[in-house]
């Protein structure tokens, strides 16, 4: 599925007056929720989209506030304890109490925030949660030399200057050498990116690194002390929360459950 046409499946739902674009198939109660990574959007799920819907009744895929096609202000305050919560809110809208959670990189923070909130016994009721490459841990993050740029004191104006071909080389790097992006798909990325001058507000997302050190204690206890069943999947190649992140993840998490 290209890119035009998971843009047009969609629909969108507002949350504090911004509107947040969503892909969904299916209905009930319980559903699979994909939570996507930095710096891209939903898109991400297209290739495993069709074979999900076919083993889940209902399946939900949202692009989180400030990326992809969703909305993107410009001198917002943006936090990933919010991305929960916009979660949650089209969770509700659909009637969604019980949920599988499937999440990548900066989206693994957002389902640690839900976990968290199970913990306190808040809605939705999490079933399972598979957890992809991210930084479950911000001792263990290496940043990239562009995500350093960002949140710089010149972030604002390497987000500026930034073009499709310097993302594209940046954004390369964290694949693993098999399984490099081609053009077509770097150009689409950048094309999510850019809609709606999304590029000119990365050194305003970037602060989630920041924001995963301030929460560490809650987002970490989570992963520790949940009953939910755990799994982490992971290519050990990745740079920034490759195979050093996994031995940490076997160091702190109880009966790990690594693929």
């Amino acid at each position: 599925m290209n890119l035009d046409d998971w843009k047009k499946a969609g629909r969108y739902f507002q949350h504090n007056g911004h509107g947040i674009f969503y892909r969904a198939q299916g209905s009930g109660a319980q559903a699979l929720v994909l939570i996507h990574g930095f710096p891209t959007a939903s898109w991400d799920w297209a290739p495993l989209w069709e074979a999900l819907c076919i083993q889940f009744k209902h399946v939900i895929a949202l692009d989180m506030l400030g990326f992809g096609f969703s909305a993107k202000p410009p001198k917002h305050t943006y936090s990933l304890v919010e991305q929960a919560d916009i979660h949650t809110a089209l969770l509700a809208q659909r009637g969604v109490t019980r949920a599988h959670l499937l999440a990548h990189d900066y989206g693994v923070s957002v389902a640690q925030e839900l976990l968290a909130r199970g913990l306190e016994g808040r809605e939705p009721e999490l079933l399972s949660v598979a957890l992809l490459n991210g930084g479950l841990f911000p001792e263990t993050h290496r940043a990239t030399a562009m995500q350093k740029l960002l949140r710089s004191p010149l972030g604002g104006l390497v987000a500026r200057l930034t073009t499709e071909d310097r993302f594209g080389k940046s954004f390369s790097h964290v694949f693993g050498p098999g399984t490099q992006p081609s053009a077509a798909e770097l150009h689409d990325f950048w094309r999510l990116m850019t809609h709606n001058n999304g590029h000119r507000l990365t050194h305003r997302l970037i602060r989630y690194i920041q924001e995963r050190r301030d929460n560490r204690e809650r987002w970490v206890g989570a992963l520790q002390n949940t009953r939910v069943p755990l799994r982490l999947i992971n290519g050990p190649e990745a740079p920034v929360s490759g195979a050093h992140m996994v031995a940490r993840y076997r160091e702190l998490v109880p009966r790990p459950d690594v693929v």
